[in-house]
């Protein structure tokens, strides 16, 4: 049985069915540790909140360039190549995640 749709995030499943035995496999996956959901939220946040840190750096950096206080371009340079990556890495993170929900959307059940 899966629950409905909350539109405040990602719906929670409940599987019912052959694998209800006190030592299956699912029992077991039924009592694990609720922490690894957040462990995973909190990485997944822990990464966006250092991309937006890298982007903010490099605001930073390009404001101080704007004012004549900058000390080096290479160190700018820097700033705006690891933001960069990280932003493409964040977008293709995305993409596949989105890919593989779309995936699994299209199954038959």
């Amino acid at each position: 049985m899966v629950s409905p749709i909350r539109p405040t995030g990602i719906p929670a499943v409940s599987v019912t069915g052959l694998d209800s035995a006190p030592g299956s496999a699912a029992a077991k996956a039924r009592q694990s540790d609720p922490s690894d959901e957040s462990s995973f939220t909190k990485a997944v946040g822990d990464a966006l909140t250092s991309v937006g840190q890298m982007d903010q750096a490099v605001a930073n950096a390009a404001e101080r360039a704007a004012v004549g206080d900058l000390e080096s371009v290479s160190d700018y340079m820097i700033a705006a190549t690891e933001a960069q990556l990280a932003t493409e890495i964040t977008v293709a993170v995305r993409d596949r995640a989105i890919s593989a929900f779309n995936d699994i959307m299209r199954m038959q059940i």
